[in-house]
């Protein structure tokens, strides 16, 4: 199992972080956003084994794509370095893996979860965005705009993400997919492809330390643009016959209890 962490600047989160990761995890992969503090440093020491991956260009759609192209483990996780996901959760979507989902979403507001961060602006965007992907592809998911995620090694060639071998835009710009749309285009393509997709109540907490980048009208927009290209690809994948079938959302409590 591999566990991916994009990190900007994050040197006095990443020890609550990694203190919570449970054990059996192979593989901890940080992907450095160009850190100005000892983020590297830091999780260095506190995980000698720990991989340390330079992302080509800006953005966590991008950060993400380069941490995937280096994990070696079968299952892969992906997770904040902010302290917002809780890594003590890690086995309830590897439970769901292991039970037979593609791809295993979090979600802040099916049963179980809850956020401690999302201001009520956020959360009525995130609910009209969340309708909008239902209606129009017919799933079923309580949480469209959550970055914890996990799911077979096998699933990333079908993500598509933006190659990280491309070069920066020379306005300065970021690639489609590069930015924090990313998250809502993976859940998107893994449910346009007909993958068997679970969903894992999940606790959300505030940022321990620092502030976050995201702009909830910049971001909102670009994951709004997202749904509707993604719209026209899933229209242009299945006249060509390549879409495997539908979608089957199954939920999951956050409680993480002896047993899990």
């Amino acid at each position: 199992m591999s566990v991916v962490i994009p990190a900007l600047n994050e040197e006095r989160n990443l020890p609550h972080v990694f203190a919570k990761l449970p054990a059996g995890i192979d593989e901890v992969i940080v992907v450095d956003g160009g850190s100005k503090d000892r983020t590297v440093e830091v999780a260095r020491e506190l995980r000698p084994d720990v991989v340390i991956v330079q992302q080509t260009r800006t953005g966590k759609g991008n950060a993400l794509a380069c941490g995937f192209a280096a994990c070696t483990g079968d299952i892969i996780v992906m997770i904040d370095a902010d302290g917002s996901t809780d890594p003590a959760e890690i086995p309830l979507f590897v439970e769901q893996l292991i039970g037979g989902a593609d791809f295993v979403k979090g979600s802040r507001f099916s049963k179980g979860g809850h956020s401690h961060d999302i201001t009520k602006l956020r959360k009525l965007g995130n609910d009209g965005l969340n309708l909008v992907v239902n209606v129009l592809f017919g799933t079923r998911f309580t949480d469209l705009c959550y970055g914890y995620n996990a799911f077979w090694r096998r699933v990333v060639p079908v993500l598509d993400l933006p190659e990280t071998t491309l070069p920066r835009p020379t306005d300065g710009s970021k690639l489609w997919g590069d930015g924090f749309e990313i998250e809502t285009m993976i859940n998107i393509r893994a449910a346009a492809d007909g993958m068997k997709v679970g969903e894992v109540g999940s606790i959300e907490h505030e940022r321990i330390h620092g502030q976050s980048n995201l702009n909830t009208f910049r971001d909102g927009f670009r994951v709004l643009r997202t749904i509707f290209s993604e719209y026209g690809r899933m229209r242009r994948t299945r006249r060509s016959g390549a879409r495997r079938g539908g979608v089957v959302v199954h939920q999951r409590p956050s409680a993480v209890t002896p047993d899990a």
